[in-house]
């Protein structure tokens, strides 16, 4: 079977390494991939967002399935226009990817059918909105409502800091037409968990849970960025909180979703944070998360492609989703300067000896003239190490990412210390 996956970052990577597990899998093409993408799939010149230019390729070049893994392409219809030519597809369509697409309408999805989330408002005139943040009691946060590379959120402990960010987003530009509708909701309390769920629409498979780290710095500090580095599983989601979930937020997430006549397929991503008053859903995404995909499928122990194709038949009740025991993390080695300026075209050293003990996953490479890897993004690599415990797999992601060098090099040293932390209390 020809498989295509659309993406090119360190998500996909991770779901290529996967997918050719399977031997049905003869080839694989990835659009528009990157350097060591490179070394697994064939890589075909298409930004992920020139979806009329894919879904032309996947017709013509007979794909047999097509994997649309990132945000962008997913809320752009792609997934409908591959339909519309024949080739099955993982993903939701253009309606049910609005649940990441649109925080307006996920947040309302919510209030609408009692799943439980944060208290907010929601903006699309400046004035308004400056009204009601200076007076509201902070912390509060400030969401532009579309897409916006994981960087959109901003926590504001002052009143100030919250006209700020809803005048950047609404009338600066800040993140184009995605800040041009804010959501202004309450700040909520305890740990985050990110569960990746498996569904046809009806049928819901919860993947391992993880603990993304946002910040840019050690300890939380600095911008947030798209994910400087996962583990799971994550000690906080308990087998009490996962039935918690279950009952309260995946299950009726989906119900919701069909009587809004838009029935998600594909793979549901929950950003949850468990308060004293129980979990509380932070974000949808309508695709897997990045990093945190990096994380949880080396602890699949299922077929992936299978799992994929049932999604989309709405056969997943007929599958088995296995995971193995132990744990994971996932180091993000990133150029220094993210998530805001930052120089690429540096020569990457190091992998193969970091691959004698790790996963390495490209994010932000790119092949040389001469055959060298080097930077082209502000992410580069994900280096991830699986091991009989969580403490084992920390001490091997670092050491393998020890053995890689590139100029201003800039890594998290904090990875998963938060969570050895559960394990005192």
């Amino acid at each position: 079977m020809k498989v295509l996956v659309v993406g090119g970052g360190g998500r996909e990577h991770a779901i290529i390494k996967k997918l050719k597990e399977n031997k049905e899998i003869t080839q694989l093409y990835c659009a528009p991939g990157n350097g060591g993408i490179a070394q697994d799939a064939v890589c075909v010149p298409y930004k992920s967002t020139d979806v009329e230019a894919i879904a032309a390729y996947a017709a013509a070049e007979k794909m047999d399935y097509v994997v649309v893994a990132q945000d962008d392409p997913l809320c752009m219809g792609l997934v409908d226009m591959l339909k519309a030519v024949g080739i099955p597809s993982f993903g939701p369509d253009k309606l049910a990817a609005r649940i990441e697409g649109s925080k307006v309408f996920s947040k309302n999805l919510m209030k609408k059918y009692g799943i439980p989330t944060a208290a907010y408002e929601t903006f699309d005139e400046l004035d308004k909105a400056l009204a009601y943040v200076r007076t509201v009691k902070c912390p509060i946060v400030v969401k532009a409502d579309g897409l916006a590379l994981g960087k959109g959120v901003l926590i504001c402990m002052n009143n100030a800091e919250a006209e700020e960010a809803v005048t950047d987003m609404m009338q600066g530009g800040k993140f184009g037409a995605s800040g041009s509708r804010v959501v202004v909701e309450e700040f909520l309390e305890g740990p985050e968990v990110s569960v990746l769920c498996f569904t046809d629409g009806t049928t819901i498979r919860p993947m391992i849970s993880s603990m993304d780290h946002k910040r840019a710095l050690d300890n939380d500090e600095g911008l947030n960025t798209g994910g400087m580095g996962v583990i799971a599983p994550n000690p906080y989601y308990t087998a009490d909180v996962a039935q918690r979930c279950m009952q309260e937020i995946f299950l009726p997430t989906l119900d919701a979703m069909r009587k809004e006549g838009c029935p998600f397929h594909g793979c549901l991503y929950f950003g949850l944070m468990v308060t004293a008053d129980g979990p509380k859903v932070i974000e949808y995404n309508c695709r897997f998360g990045d990093p945190e995909t990096q994380a949880v499928l080396p602890l699949l122990q299922s077929d992936l492609f299978t799992i994929m194709r049932a999604t989309t038949d709405e056969t997943l009740d007929q599958v088995e989703v296995k995971f193995a025991p132990g744990a994971s993390c996932c180091v993000v080695l990133a150029s220094g300067g993210y998530p805001v300026k930052y120089e690429s075209g540096k020569v990457i050293t190091g992998l193969e000896k970091a691959e004698e003990t790790a996963c390495v996953y490209h994010a932000g490479t790119k092949l040389g003239e001469n055959g060298e890897i080097l930077t082209a993004g502000g992410r580069v690599l994900g280096v991830t190490a699986v091991a009989d415990d969580l403490p084992r797999a920390i001490e091997k992601a670092y050491g393998a990412a020890d053995h890689i060098r590139f100029e201003k090099l800039h890594r998290r040293s904090d990875i998963g210390a938060k969570a050895l932390k559960a394990f005192e209390e």
